[in-house]
This record gives C-alpha cells, structure tokens and sequence, in this order.
C-alpha cells in the first residue's frame, strides 16, 4: 500500500496551505523586528523588569541611614539607570517637589510604589517641563527618561537614563502582531487566490467562448481537484454538445438535398399536363420549393461549415459590404468608427450584415448602417425610410418561412429565412437583434455583439 506523504491539489488543500504559511509568515515577520527592531522590540517596561529594581532600591535606600545613601546610589547605579539622591534641603529636592505637584507619574508606574508617595516622570516629548535645577545628565537636549520618588524624609531618589532601555507598552506591541498578521494573511490571502482564482476565470472564458464560438478547443483541466472535475465535465458536455449540431445538420441538409429529386420528376410530370393555366400553377408551386429548399441548404451548408473565430476589423467589413451594394446600383451610407476590432466568425457575421442591408435595399430606400464599438460590445445599426413593419410582426419576421404579404410578393425574391438566418448567426455569437420602427417612417434593426477577448 502506498503511502500518501501529499495530499492531492484540492480546494482544501490549498485553503490549509495557505493558513500555514500566513502563519509562518506572521512568525516570520516577528522575528525579523526581533533582530531588527533595536529597543523596541524589547520587552515593555512593567515586564523588564527596570520598575520591579527600582520598587527595591526605594525600600533599601529609604531603610538606609541618609549619609551612606549616596554611597549606595552609586553601587546601584548601572547600565540599564543611574541613581542619584537629593536632600530635601536641596533646591533639586525643591524643583522635584514643585514639579511633582504640576506633572503626574503614569499608573503603571504609581502602582508599584507606596500609596501617599509623590512621583515624577520625565519623557523626551515632555522635556520642556524638566527644571533647570537637575543635574546636567537629566537636562540633555535630548531629553531623557526619568523617575523621581519622594522618600519619606522629604528627600528625593531620581531614577535616570539617556536611552530608553525597555520595549513598547502591550498594547503597542499588540497592535504590531495584529499588522504583522494582517501583512501575512493578505499577502498570502492575494497570492492564493490569484492562482485560485485563474482556472476559474479561465474557465469562464471559456464557457463565454463556446457560447459564441461552438467549434472552440477543449478547455486545459488545470486547477484544484474539484476544478478539474468541472472542466472535465464541460469539456465531455462540449464534445456531446458539438457531436449533436453536427449530426442534426447533416440530417437536416440531407433532407433538403434529397428532396430536389421528387421536385425534379414532378416537374418533368408536369410536362405532360395539357391544362396550361394549371401547369403554370404547378410550376409556381415547385420553383418556390425548390427555392425553399435552397435557402435551407444554404442555411445548413454554412452551419456545418467550421469556420474559425478570429479576429477581423468591423468597420473594414461593412466597409466592404457598403461597396458591394454600391456596385449594384444601390446606395449605402455609412457612419462610425474607420477600425473596431472584433473577435468572432467573419463570414458569418458578413452574411447576416449583409441580409440586413439587402432587406433594407429591396424594400425601402435611404439605407444607412452606423458602427458603435464600447468597451464590452459592438453595436451596428441598419436604418432605412420605408413602410416599416407592423408591430405585432416585429418578433415574427424571425420565423423560417415567415413573410408579409401585404407589403413583400413573392415576385420580389426570398423565400422567408433572410432574418432567420441573421438572427442565429448573431446569437451564435452571443448577441442578439432587435427591430424597431422609426418615427416618420421606416425600419432599425440594432444589432449588439458582445466583445471576446481572444486566446492571443
């Protein structure tokens, strides 16, 4: 049995991996300001125990008879703070006492002494209140750190020292691992999801692209284990979805191309009619299947043909279109941006553009066509001044076959699958078109494709 030293990719383990290494990144910060962070990242002052020697040396000295106090001032005195003891006769005892009652010491600092007992703190950022009477090593311009006591003789102990010897209070140092978590935890957080977070957007996009695009590549299964699983079932669904249109189109187009041959004999049949007005009639009635039939054929034909999606100038296309009609007689006015890229199927989108115009062209006149490329679509309006369409037929006209009688015989052409077949190129491409009739007269089709962004 093999053992599983590794879980495999999976949403959970990614999620465990990226607490561990927040994790470590917070210890890792913390021990980084250890190293780096000079003082401050000492212990605080009720835990360095400066205070607790100081508590001690009040009770020692204040015990101490006063002419061998400044003798023991001196064998306290050490790095961490020297110790000095002033007479209450002395003007130094004097300031400290007047000071005393304009400054008070911090609580944290007055909880460890006698209650009763007068206590002064000096900090550089109070500097200004430091009298002039203290020793000159209390008075730097710096501005030291600083503990005065009063004994109960009236006589004063100052503690003193020109750097600070002890860390940041707790609450500071609190605030510091709450940021340094919070730098680890979003740093890892942003990097976990973005690596998260590109199959998934991958994977949209690709569902975007075979939306628009049915003969778009399979999707690369990559990602977290769950992921995988998704993309391999959109993947199989993609391939059912393909091998179903392929094989619907074919049967459809085989139909349709089968059925030529009955229309064949019955036009020959049709030839030994001796009624002339119902052989006229007969083949009326045949030429308008077959051209039925040809236009199905057509549909078919170019829904089984797998052009590819690429990426093509708009504008250059209608550009192109506008010409076309131009050199058979019609006019077409164009207006809009002179380049939009767009990534799609040319050739299809050409053919629905250009049944668009041929309608307008056949049916009403002053034919324009206006391209508005935005940041998320494309949107070509086809305009034109004629008898419009009626209202409750707007949505109908995109019916196979559908044709209006009162304003389009069947001597004009077409057989009905002009906006049908528009209609689901456009949507095979993710977007949609509507019909409008114009104030004054006359027909909008507004056509909105939205933007892909390609593979490249």
């Amino acid at each position: 049995m093999k053992l599983l030293l590794w879980p495999p990719d999976s949403i959970v383990r990614r999620i465990v991996v990226a607490e561990i290494l927040a994790i470590a990144g917070t210890l890792l910060l913390l021990g980084v300001f250890r190293i780096f962070g000079g003082v401050w990242s000492h212990d605080s002052l009720d835990r360095s125990g400066v205070l607790a020697e100081a508590q001690d040396l009040v009770r020692t000295i204040e015990a101490a008879p006063p002419d061998i106090r400044p003798r023991l001032c001196v064998a306290a005195t050490r790095q961490a703070f020297r110790v000095d003891w002033f007479a209450g006769s002395t003007a130094v005892a004097a300031a400290l006492d007047q000071a005393s009652n304009e400054e008070k010491a911090d609580a944290e600092v007055r909880a460890l002494f006698p209650t009763g007992s007068k206590l002064l703190t000096f900090e550089p950022s109070r500097s200004a209140l430091i009298p002039n009477e203290l020793p000159f090593h209390v008075r730097t311009s710096v501005g030291p750190y600083a503990l005065g006591v009063q004994l109960s003789d009236a006589s004063w102990l100052l503690f003193s020292t020109e750097h600070r010897t002890w860390g940041l209070s707790e609450i500071g140092r609190a605030v510091i691992w709450v940021l340094f978590a919070a730098i680890s935890i979003g740093v890892v957080s942003a990097v976990t999801a973005r690596q998260f977070a590109r199959p998934i957007m991958q994977f949209a996009a690709a569902v975007s692209r075979f939306g628009v695009d049915p003969q778009s590549p399979p999707l690369a299964e990559t990602g977290p284990k769950e992921l995988r699983q998704v993309i391999c079932t959109f993947n199989a669904m993609q391939a059912q979805i393909r091998r179903f249109v392929s094989y619907r189109t074919m049967m459809l187009a085989a139909i349709s191309h089968d059925l030529r041959t009955p229309l064949t004999r019955i036009r020959l049949r049709g030839e030994y009619i001796d009624d002339a007005d119902q052989q006229n009639k007969l083949f009326r009635d045949v030429d308008e299947m077959q051209a039925m039939i040809d236009g199905a054929l057509a549909l078919f034909r170019d829904d089984a043909i797998a052009e590819d999606s690429t990426q093509f100038d708009f504008a250059q296309l209608l550009a192109t279109i506008v010409h076309n009609f131009a050199d058979q007689g019609a006019t077409v006015s164009y207006q809009g941006q002179s380049h939009a890229d767009f990534q799609g199927r040319p050739f299809a989108i050409k053919r629905a553009m250009t049944n668009l115009v041929e309608n307008s062209v056949k049916y009403a006149t002053a034919t324009e066509i206006e391209l508005r490329q935005g940041a998320r679509d494309v949107e070509v309006t086809v305009r034109d001044r004629g008898p419009g369409i009626p209202e409750d037929a707007l949505r109908s006209v995109f019916r196979p076959y559908y044709r209006l009688e009162r304003s389009r015989s069947r001597s004009t052409g077409g057989v009905g699958l002009g906006l049908t077949v528009a209609q689901a190129i456009i949507q095979a491409h993710g977007g949609e078109i509507v019909l409008k009739n114009r104030d004054g007269g006359g027909l909008e089709a507004i056509v909105t494709l939205p933007i892909i962004a390609s593979d490249s």
